[in-house]
């Protein structure tokens, strides 16, 4: 029997309307960062200058060759660098706090004092600075402020914290001299943690931005999207990017929806079929699905598995719900292990030696999340690299980091006959103030089943 699909035009006149997300409208969304912005420069960046004994942190931009840190750094209404914008930090002292400085640019809402040519143009227009005149100035302002230690974004490890491109560099070295230069200090910690921490304001918005995720995963793995027998994963996919763009979001990276089923129904002993190109998603498959949402500048990054019912099932077979509990116990195993102050490493090691213990066949390649999705801070393995990872591995927990708690188990399913059945989880966490790691929405207890 050869199987048709629908066009997506099509499903998506016989889908019902749905309400759209519950964020506000995007003006409202951006004073709602801005104001992020002002808390994270007031509140954040002053004890991490003063953490790592910096006295002045310099941050330089091209336009559309931004450094990593550049977007944590400026209001939501700003998309790209001016030309060239130099941020400098100078810290003032503990009753003055931290000046801000715009070497080029705009003030960001007044929360920079903007630094321009004082050549005029015509009538009172300035123009903005250029070339040689805006190292000379950033001489000039380093000379005024005579800081001892001048933290550059240079780092081999994190990428977070290596934005200050060669060309820039050099720049800096030809016009500011060894006096100045001599001070230059690596700030590969303060970039990266500035970039990693999260400010309670944001929880409240991030939850409902999860549940965007959360609802959307719902409905595509339901028969409100799925025709079993008809619909492909590729349909799907589409599907999930559509109903993200409909709603004024966007996605850090192309979903996936990938099929598993009984491999003597494939010819083949491969579990996964092919990704590439589109699958007709039948009655006894099980579903995983790669899914980030992206809003507010902030990302999230979920996994989740369903399983299509054959003819007369009201539930998933018993096998094949026991590999879902494996990865969950592996969840579990992980979360008690996320501790402040241990490494991605140590936790990394820890929980594999637990899991192998209990004989789950598994795989922990965990990660912070927020400004970015793979995002600044301890990662906790990689798919490819269960042995830890120098480096970025190393980097210790800190109370206040969102996390992706990303796995997968194989298991042997009886009713496959044995075959394995491989079961990725991904869900947002976060490590409390109390030291203890909590789901920023309940995580999936039970696959979604498509009638």
């Amino acid at each position: 029997m050869r199987y048709f699909c629908l066009p997506l035009f099509v499903l998506a006149v016989l889908l019902p309307a749905q309400p759209f997300s519950p964020l506000p409208p995007v003006r409202e969304q951006a004073a709602i960062q801005q104001e992020w912005l002002r808390l994270r420069l007031e509140r954040l960046l002053p004890p991490l200058l003063r953490k790592h004994g910096l006295d002045m942190w310099v941050v330089v931009s091209r336009e559309y060759n931004e450094d990593p840190v550049f977007h944590s750094l400026v209001s939501p209404t700003m998309f790209a660098a001016r030309r060239r914008t130099i941020y400098v930090f100078f810290d003032q002292g503990a009753e003055r706090g931290i000046e801000r400085l715009a070497l080029g640019g705009g003030s960001n809402g007044g929360l920079y004092e903007v630094y321009r040519d004082p050549t005029p143009v015509s009538g009172n227009a300035t123009r903005e600075l250029w070339g040689e005149g805006q190292w000379l100035l950033l001489k000039k302002v380093i000379e005024e402020r005579k800081p001892r230690k001048i933290g550059i974004n240079i780092s081999r490890t994190h990428a977070f914290a290596d934005g200050l491109t060669a060309g820039e560099y050099e720049q800096m070295v030809e016009y500011l001299g060894p006096e100045i230069t001599k001070r230059f200090q690596r700030s590969e910690l303060l970039a990266l943690e500035y970039v990693e921490a999260r400010l309670p304001e944001m929880m409240p918005r991030y939850r409902e931005l999860m549940g965007v995720a959360h609802e959307l995963i719902r409905r595509a793995f339901s028969a409100e999207v799925i025709k079993p027998g008809m619909t492909t994963n590729q349909d799907v996919v589409w599907w999930l990017r559509q109903q993200v763009a409909d709603r004024s979001l966007g996605t850090w990276f192309q979903p996936s929806v990938r099929v598993q089923r009984q491999a003597k129904a494939v010819a083949t002993a491969a579990s996964f079929l092919s990704e590439d190109g589109p699958v007709v998603i039948e009655r006894g498959d099980v579903l995983h699905v790669d899914f980030g949402v992206q809003g507010l500048r902030l990302n999230t990054d979920t996994q989740h598995m369903g399983y299509v019912l054959k003819v007369g099932e009201t539930v998933a077979p018993a096998g094949i719900v026991k590999a879902l509990g494996k990865a969950k116990r592996m969840q579990d195993l992980l979360l008690e292990r996320m501790k402040p102050g241990r490494s991605g490493n140590e936790v990394l090691a820890e929980t594999l030696a637990q899991v192998l213990d209990e004989g789950i066949r598994g795989t922990v390649y965990s990660h912070p999340i927020g400004d970015h999705g793979h995002g600044a801070g301890p990662i906790i393995g990689l798919w490819d690299r269960q042995q830890g990872v120098p480096g970025r591995g190393d980097v210790p927990l800190k109370t206040g980091t969102w996390f992706s708690i990303e796995l997968s188990a194989r298991t042997p399913v009886a009713e496959w006959d044995g075959q394995e059945l491989f079961v990725g989880m991904e869900e947002e966490a976060w490590l409390t103030p109390g030291g203890k790691m909590e789901w920023v929405l309940p995580r999936q207890e039970r696959y979604h089943l498509v009638k």
